[in-house]
């Protein structure tokens, strides 16, 4: 079975100069946590995820120590989330984002899925415009009915 088959195909995306507090309510609307960033031409540009977000607001040296590491003053952390108000969806964005065909196996999307570690999934075309989405629970739900 191909991807196209179980891909989201309305996908709710942003656009880079969205501010990113916006980005974040729409996450939570929507009960998600990422969206795709595409350009005006709906071409592929990022991700948006609440783990950028948190990149953003915890100090720097945890992401080098690879574990949470207690931030010793909450004012810092609380100058971290004004700023928020501040930043642009393209400002924290992820620009490497893993994705794939709409030709893609399911089989395959999933060992992706795994290796690169990512929840969700952009499905686009060959000029990189994002026409699906897949999320890990869609691929679990497929592998599983067989």
């Amino acid at each position: 079975m191909k991807i196209n088959e179980i891909m989201t195909k309305e996908v709710k995306t942003l656009l880079p100069d969205t501010p990113a507090v916006e980005a974040l309510k729409r996450l939570f609307e929507n009960r998600i946590s990422g969206l795709p960033v595409v350009d005006a031409q709906g071409k592929l540009v990022g991700m948006f995820t609440e783990k950028d977000i948190l990149r953003a607001i915890l100090p720097s040296y945890v992401s080098q120590v690879g574990r949470f590491v207690y931030e010793n003053s909450p004012k810092t952390i609380k100058c971290k989330i004004a700023k928020l108000a501040e930043a642009k969806v393209g400002e924290l964005m992820r620009k490497e984002v893993v994705k794939v065909s709409e030709e893609a196996p399911v089989c395959e999307v999933a060992h992706i899925m795994l290796t690169q570690n990512v929840r969700r999934v952009p499905v686009v075309d060959a000029d990189d415009r994002v026409k699906g989405i897949v999320a890990r629970s869609d691929v679990l739900d497929q592998l599983l009915k067989g």
